[in-house]
């Protein structure tokens, strides 16, 4: 029961490892990873009182 729980840790560790590589690695893969841009406008009625 041991070695598989010391298994699993190591498989976590590991795609923890791989997910912070795709991070860093993945733009010059052509992963883009920067959300769209895009302007909102809405108008503001203020009220004097």
């Amino acid at each position: 029961m041991f070695r598989l729980i010391k298994w699993l840790i190591y498989l976590g560790i590991l795609a923890f490892l791989a997910l912070i590589g795709y991070a860093y690695i993945g733009p010059f893969f052509g992963a883009d990873f920067s959300p769209e841009r895009e302007e909102i406008r809405q108008e503001i009625i203020l009220e004097d009182s």
